[in-house]
């Protein structure tokens, strides 16, 4: 049988996942509407996917919806889609339903989003009377037919996005092949969110300005606008990417567009929490938060998961764009630096308590916003900036972002001055952050400007234990246990009436545990970890209770019980995992890894060994830890050496060092895809 389909103008790229997942909807439901923002490639997908159904009785139709203005040819233009001429004076869907009542034919209404409520009824009526009858549609927003089956579709992957962007531009006129060009073009991708439109007009540019330039430009969130196609296109909303944005915002009432504008402010994933501390106000009243999310969501302006909502980087420009003309750019940014400054402050309090894995989720989702927030205040409020920094310190040293924390704590102390509580906290986190680089004098020079802060302080018990936590892991660091346990213990019997769950008293607690089993006093550390473990378990507190698992693992490794300090070193990786502690995780790791070469599984050892390293990269330094781990490590790797051999061991460090750490790591926790192997 003819089929009535459009050609395409250039090779589909990717997207094999959301193929076979459109194939098989069409199988199994007469309407799927594929849903997704401008740009993201809904009709190529669709005609990819419907291409290759033709054959046999099935008529395969598409009929093209974005020219028309209005509603009064809506009916025509499916009615040619699908080859039906009628000459009887009737309406116009009555005979349609008529001729299509008997006939096996898949339908493609493209760009529906305009015409929604029309197409919703058209739609309704031809799939009533006519069995053989399949629609695909796509559109902005679903159709809301009874039956429907909506796939919504996102950005490409990091893959399939650098691959259609150099084709594109080997197809203009060519591409660079060198490595820098190759990461700019990586860049690239980034910038534009996957977003396949994006990299198509990117593509065409790139053969003319070459990647680093056009990343360049995207950087001042300024260059998404210049990206246009270098011939006509169709549909002409697809000739530049703002024109495809223009599209989707002339769709949107009046609230929609000023959420859409003061949402750009957010850098990452929000909640309608934060929105509505953010960008409620004026025309924009808090009542009407929720049902504008979820309109923007349903027009595909937001991307949603669960309960968090997202602006794809080129709405984000375009919303931005608008937020300049509004002249809110600025009220915005002062109220988005005071929300997630407010987040940190939250997270802080929840830190010793049941709330500290959540507080650690929030305080890495918002990475990106905090340093948006860090890089305002910083130039219009350093006070701020220095509170900010401070409480976000740690945490941020947790989690690995240590390169961030130390410039931005550096800046901070240097705009915001050097006195009060707020640099006295960034002081002792910066101290934190140098130690864990491997600055242990840099450390040492500040652990004794908190000590100096503290003493002339004095009425401060927080700055007392800060100070003797930082000066005891110093001494840690550097090999003198001894002295780590006595600058601790002073620090706790300066501050016996602060309460014992604080988090000073927590870490210095910690302090001495750590010092106890260095300097091979194994029983007493062994009764510290479990005391401080048995308190952590009552409040709910993960971070310092995750270091007694690997006292305790160590002790165990110590007293030659390696399936012992394999339980507790599990235990410890899988609290650290919890809350994102990357370098709490490469500690565990090699010492997971030493407790399983002891047993004879040197191959398993090898491979935690090699997930080990590579959380040690992904941290952005070689392995550390206190004196006595080096030790460990030496021991571990000479026995899994005399298992495998030295050929077997370096492949299977390279192999491990080619997959994903988070794989990885599922499997040295004994983890499958779905959850633990039994």
């Amino acid at each position: 049988m003819i089929s009535y389909l459009p050609e395409a103008a250039t090779p589909f790229i990717g997207r094999e996942a959301e193929t076979a997942d459109l194939t098989a909807a069409i199988g199994a439901h007469r309407l799927t509407t594929m849903s997704g923002p401008a740009g993201a490639g809904k009709s190529r997908l669709a005609l990819r996917t419907v291409s290759a159904m033709t054959g046999g009785d099935l008529v395969v139709c598409w009929a093209h919806l974005w020219p028309l203005d209005n509603d009064r040819l809506l009916v025509a233009t499916i009615s040619d889609a699908v080859g039906f001429s009628d000459h009887r004076a009737r309406w116009p869907l009555e005979g349609l339903c008529q001729w299509l009542s008997d006939r096996r034919v898949l339908l493609v209404l493209d760009s529906c989003e305009h015409l929604t409520d029309s197409v919703r009824k058209v739609v309704a009526d031809l799939l009533t009377v006519s069995p053989g009858l399949t629609v695909v549609a796509t559109s902005r927003e679903p159709l809301g037919v009874r039956g429907e089956h909506v796939i919504t579709l996102g950005p490409l992957n990091e893959a399939e996005a650098l691959s259609l962007l150099t084709g594109r531009a080997v197809a203009a006129g060519g591409f660079g092949t060198d490595r820098d060009e190759w990461s700019a073009a990586a860049e690239v991708c980034a910038l534009l969110d996957g977003l396949p439109l994006a990299l198509e007009l990117a593509g065409a540019q790139l053969a003319d300005t070459g990647a680093q330039e056009l990343a360049a430009r995207l950087r001042t969130g300024a260059g998404a606008r210049t990206l246009r196609a270098r011939g006509p296109v169709q549909p002409a909303r697809h000739q530049s990417l703002w024109t495809a944005m223009g599209w989707s915002h002339e769709l949107c009432d009046p609230v929609e567009r000023l959420l859409w504008a003061r949402l750009s402010v957010f850098r990452q994933s929000f909640d309608e929490g934060m929105v509505r501390e953010v960008c409620a106000g004026g025309p924009l009243q808090d009542r009407d938060i929720s049902r504008t999310l979820r309109s923007l969501a349903r027009r595909s302006v937001l991307t949603q998961a669960g309960d968090l909502y997202r602006l794809l980087v080129p709405l984000r420009d375009y919303g931005r764009m608008w937020l300049r003309e509004l002249g809110e750019d600025g009220v915005l940014a002062d109220r988005h630096a005071s929300g997630f400054s407010q987040l940190t402050v939250t997270a802080e309090r929840d830190w010793p308590g049941p709330g500290q894995v959540a507080a650690y989720t929030r305080v890495e989702r918002a990475h990106a916003d905090l340093c948006a927030a860090l890089d305002h205040l910083l130039a219009t409020d350093p006070e701020q900036a220095l509170e900010l920094a401070g409480r976000l310190g740690f945490f941020w040293a947790c989690t690995g972002h240590l390169h961030e924390a130390r410039s931005y704590l550096e800046r901070c102390l240097e705009a915001g001055g050097e006195s009060g509580d707020a640099a006295g906290q960034a002081t002792w986190a910066l101290g934190v952050t140098l130690l864990l680089q491997g600055d242990h004098d840099g450390a040492l020079i500040l652990a004794d400007t908190c000590r100096q802060v503290a003493d002339r302080r004095g009425e401060h018990p927080q700055d007392v234990l800060r100070a003797g936590y930082l000066s005891g892991l110093v001494h840690l660091m550097s090999g003198n246990p001894h002295l780590a346990q006595q600058v601790a213990a002073r620090a706790l019997d300066d501050t016996t009436g602060e309460p014992a769950a604080s988090q000073g008293r927590l870490f210095c607690r910690l302090i001495i545990v750590f010092a106890l089993t260095s300097s091979g006093r194994l029983a007493e550390a062994e009764r510290e970890a479990d005391s401080l473990r048995e308190e952590c378990v009552a409040l709910g507190e993960v971070w310092t209770r995750s270091y007694t698992e690997y006292q305790l693992s160590l002790v165990a490794l110590m007293r030659g019980d390696a399936e012992r300090a394999a339980d507790r070193a599990r235990v410890m990786v899988a609290s650290k995992r919890q809350i994102g502690d990357s370098f709490g995780i490469a500690l565990g790791l090699d010492l997971l890894a030493a407790a399983v070469a002891f047993q004879g599984q040197a191959l398993q050892a090898a491979r935690i060994y090699g997930t080990g390293l590579a959380h040690w990269r992904s941290v952005g330094h070689p392995q550390r830890g206190t004196p006595e781990l080096a030790h460990v490590r030496a021991e571990c790797e000479e026995t899994i050496r005399k298992g495998l051999g030295e050929e077997h061991f370096a492949q299977t460090l390279r192999e491990t060092g080619q997959q994903e750490p988070a794989v990885l790591l599922a499997h040295a926790l004994g983890e499958g895809p779905t959850g633990p192997v039994t």
